[in-house]
């Protein structure tokens, strides 16, 4: 999958420009260095790449002036920044670079959004733009292979996802593996760097609930119970699970009609292969009592990661009535909106009478296996 194009690298490459910065988050492994390293072959000019694991380019960077930074990027038109989020104060850095180094372009990959966000964000207003990089999507992952093996291969994407070395294993035995290493090492590494958080038995037993209750509405006090903590600080693990993407909230939508739902919320992982190793479940579809659920969210992922590549802006919830009326998949943007139930079989549900009447105009569509592909390729 080498020869495999990010759909963001021709939106980033657009972006750059001098004495701006532009924020590549993502979870780890997804490729932000493949598609950094690429970004850098394209760009015409010098350009120099440090690596925010690496204790030299601590060092180098550690002398926060603008004596400094001119003398390390002196004939530098780009500087690009992978795993930014290590370097103690990059967002002070970064703003010192970009506001004093003349005509320098500037990259920076993290991923940890909670971490960069927090260090870039207050310096960096008005001076970056942020991309987000999921792993592959169908829609990147079709320029290496035809619809009909879409179709071979869907049963593999609902199991063990899109990570792009997931993708490209060649043994069922060696996709799990990677997903259970990735869940062990990298997954762990990133929630103990967050926050100083220690406690990560209750962060993954957290994990293992929500893995479980994929797709139906959460209660954080019954979570709180379950593992001996508060409402608050299961919003909080919540919160954190969410910044370094590993799972994400659909949200009730509602404009305040008596009827609907809206506080509750609904959670999904990105990745269906994260998922299974935390649930330590790899089995076929054949055997499994939660296709449904695989269904919906890699759909809904499909979804967000074409929302994602090319910039559409568009909100995602769920729709729900108390007298349980409801929508799987909800999209809104400036000028529309826009239902869509999803459905591993064959059955057309009408579009709920409460919903048609509420809002007249949205658009609705029942997705399924025969039809998903139209779905996921484009929004």
């Amino acid at each position: 999958m080498e020869n495999i194009r990010r759909i963001l690298q021709g939106r980033i490459a657009s972006r750059i420009e001098p004495n701006k910065a532009i924020l590549i988050f993502g979870a780890r492994r997804v490729g932000k260095t493949v598609l950094l390293r690429r970004l850098i072959h394209d760009f015409q000019g010098r350009s120099l790449l440090l690596n925010g694991e690496d204790y030299d380019t601590i060092a180098l960077l550690e002398n926060r002036s603008i004596a400094n930074y001119r003398h390390i990027l002196e004939n530098v038109d780009l500087l690009a920044v992978d795993e930014a989020q290590n370097i103690p104060d990059i967002g002070t850095k970064l703003k010192l670079i970009v506001d004093e180094v003349p005509n320098i372009c500037v990259i920076a990959t993290g991923s940890s959004s909670f971490d960069l966000f927090n260090q870039t964000g207050e310096p960096l207003v008005g001076r970056s733009v942020s991309f987000r990089l999921s792993p592959f999507s169908q829609q990147e992952i079709a320029q290496a292979e035809t619809a009909l093996q879409t179709r071979q291969n869907l049963e593999e994407r609902l199991i063990y996802g899109s990570y792009p070395e997931v993708v490209t294993l060649d043994s069922f035995e060696r996709k799990a593996d990677y997903l259970r290493e990735m869940v062990n090492s990298y997954l762990l590494k990133d929630i103990l760097a967050i926050d100083g958080l220690k406690n990560s038995g209750k962060m993954r037993e957290l994990l293992r609930l929500i893995a479980f209750q994929t797709g139906s509405e959460v209660s954080y006090e019954e979570l709180g119970q379950q593992l001996s903590m508060s409402k608050n600080t299961v919003e909080k693990y919540l919160d954190i699970l969410s910044k370094i993407f590993v799972i994400y909230r659909l949200g009730a939508y509602s404009r305040n009609l008596r009827k609907e739902v809206t506080k509750a919320g609904k959670w999904y992982f990105f990745d269906n292969g994260i998922r299974n190793a935390i649930t330590g479940n790899f089995n076929p579809l054949s055997i499994r009592q939660d296709v449904g659920v695989l269904w919906e969210s890699y759909l809904i992922s499909e979804r967000m990661k074409v929302n994602d590549n090319k910039g559409l802006g568009k909100t995602f919830y769920f729709w729900r009535t108390y007298d349980k009326q409801e929508i799987d998949l909800i999209e809104e943007s400036a000028t529309s909106l826009s239902a869509m139930e999803i459905k591993w079989g064959n059955k057309k549900p009408a579009v709920p009478k409460t919903f048609r009447e509420t809002y007249p105009n949205a658009e609705y569509a029942v997705v399924n296996k025969e039809n998903f592909l139209t779905y996921i390729q484009d929004i």
